[in-house]
Formats: C-alpha cells, structure tokens, sequence
C-alpha cells in the first residue's frame, strides 16, 4: 500500500471521529481510543517513510508554500516585479523584507494551494524572466548589503518552445553564477521540491538546509526512469538509488542542515516549523554578518569544494 492511500484511510478515520457525538459520554471512550489509534497509526507509517514516500510529500497538494513562509517568516514584505527586459514570471516571488528588523531580499520558487493558483504559477516551473527576476533582485541585495534568504520548491524550470527562444538555459546559468559571486550572505532553503538547473540556480548560497521530506535532485524520479529504463512507472524503484533526501544529501555534504517537520508532514501542522526555521534563518545570517564580502564569498566557495566528501 503506497502513502496516499494509508492518508486516504486515516483521513476516513479522523471523518467518523469527527462524526461521534462530542456530548455523548458514552462515546468519551471511543473517541479516545480512535484518536489514539490514529496517531499510533501515523507514527508507524512515518517513521518508516522511503525515498519515494518523501517525493509524494515533497510534492503534497497541502504543503506550505513559499508565500506561506514569507506571510510567516518576515515583516513589512514589499514584493518586487519583472526582469526589467521582458516581463514577470510569477513562478518566482521575490522582494525585500525584515527579519527581526533587520532588511532581507527573500526570492523563491511559487507554487500555488489551488488548481487555479498552480495555473497562475506555472505550477511552480519559472521561464527565463523569473531567473532574470531574480538575478536582478539578488545583485539589488549586493549593493545595498542586504543578506538573501532563497526558498525552493520547483519541478524545474519550464521546458516550453517560448522558455527556450528567451534563453532559458542562458537565463539559468548567468543566474547560478551571480548567486555563487555574491558579496552578500545567501541561506536557501529547499522547502519542497528542488528539481535540476531549475533549483539550483537560487539555491548556490553560504548555508543550504532542507525541510525533513523536502527533496533535492538532478531531475525527478520519473524523468530518471525514463532516461534508464524507458519506464518512467519505475519511480519508485529509482528514488532510493538517486540519494535525494535530506538525510542522503547531509551525509553527501550537499546541504548543510535539516529542518524536523511534523508527524505526518509540514502540511499537518505548517506552523509548527516556523519558530524552528526563523532561529535557524536569525542565527545563521548573524554569523555571517561578523565576515567581509570577501570572506562570505570564499566561504561559499570552500562550501562547494567539500560537496562529495562523505559524513559517514
């Protein structure tokens, strides 16, 4: 039995619980007893998740969304729009905030909590003016010696015919290549999912950390199974060899921290993380602030020297 249909069956049990008479005395007891047997049913399923498991959640139509961490996470937050050459891609969400009072420039990858919402934001894949979007926002961070804080959670970049006439490939590499010359710290959190060159490009910081069913890879499972096997229903068969949770990418030295989400996923209890993830934000940017701009930018890139060396 794959994750979705266990949710579905504890979905039906939290219905009839739901349904049970709350001024009956006699039904106390049952409630009880299914409340408890919800839970232990949980803890067992998600203690005991596979890589593909973690895909599904990654990709959950509730989880959080960046808009959801930045409603959360900061004050005062004033989005910013367009590329400046061709137009605005609401794919990617950027613009200027405060952190604890301090300004930040916050960029990431949007996907919608509706069908609708997804439609608007090309289900989270951005053309090559979200990337433009973004680079033009990050070197704005640079001269006004403001840290970046970076949020991905995107399939990839939009493979489209008109994405690829503006230059998408060009748009994501001048993009990877300003994030990685910054003079300014980057923390990037990879809240979802983190899909190929469409990831990367806002994800080349001093600090990387992942939520804990977040994922992070060279393209998706089903694009992997394609490519080996002409079989993209081998998914799940690959997921566990392409190493792209957060626990295989800490020991790979690719990210640096993991973020504990709440029993059952962060949809469960959004919440929850932001108190974890703000700390983590408030004491990470404050020891960047004790470096030069030449020191956080050779920190960066001793990062990236030591990704491979293993953690075992």
């Amino acid at each position: 039995m794959d994750l979705k249909e266990i949710e579905n069956q504890i979905e039906q049990l939290r219905d009839q619980l739901a349904g049970l008479d709350k001024s009956d005395v006699k039904m106390k007891k049952l409630r009880e007893s299914l409340a408890t047997a919800i839970e232990e049913m949980k803890r067992d399923v998600y203690e005991e998740l596979d890589a593909y498991d973690k895909v599904y959640l990654a990709r959950h139509a509730k989880r959080p969304n960046t808009k959801f961490y930045i409603q959360h996470l900061f004050d005062d937050f004033l989005e910013c729009h367009g590329d400046r050459l061709y137009g605005d891609d609401t794919a990617i969400i950027g613009g200027i905030a405060m952190l604890e009072g301090a300004p930040v420039t916050v960029i990431g990858h949007v996907k919608g909590s509706s069908t609708e919402e997804n439609i608007k934001a090309n289900f989270g894949m951005p053309h090559p003016e979200g990337y433009r979007k973004a680079m033009r926002l990050a070197l704005q961070a640079e001269k006004f010696h403001r840290p970046i804080v970076s949020f991905i959670d995107t399939p990839g970049a939009y493979p489209g015919v008109g994405a690829e006439e503006r230059g998408q490939s060009e748009a994501i590499a001048r993009c990877l290549m300003t994030f990685m010359g910054l003079k300014v710290p980057v923390i990037a959190v990879v809240i979802g999912e983190g899909g190929s060159g469409g990831a990367l490009a806002i994800s080349g910081g001093n600090h990387l950390i992942m939520l804990e069913h977040s994922v992070y890879s060279v393209l998706s499972p089903e694009g992997f199974a394609s490519i080996l096997y002409k079989d993209a229903s081998r998914a799940k068969e690959v997921a566990s060899i392409m190493k792209l949770t957060a626990d295989d990418l800490l020991t790979f030295n690719i990210i640096d921290g993991i973020i504990k989400e709440p029993l059952g996923g962060a949809h469960e209890n959004p919440e929850a993380i932001i108190p974890i993830l703000k700390a983590t934000l408030i004491e990470k940017l404050a020891e960047f602030s004790k470096l030069t701009p030449h020191e956080i930018s050779e920190h960066r890139y001793k990062k990236f020297q030591k990704i491979g060396s293993l953690n075992l």
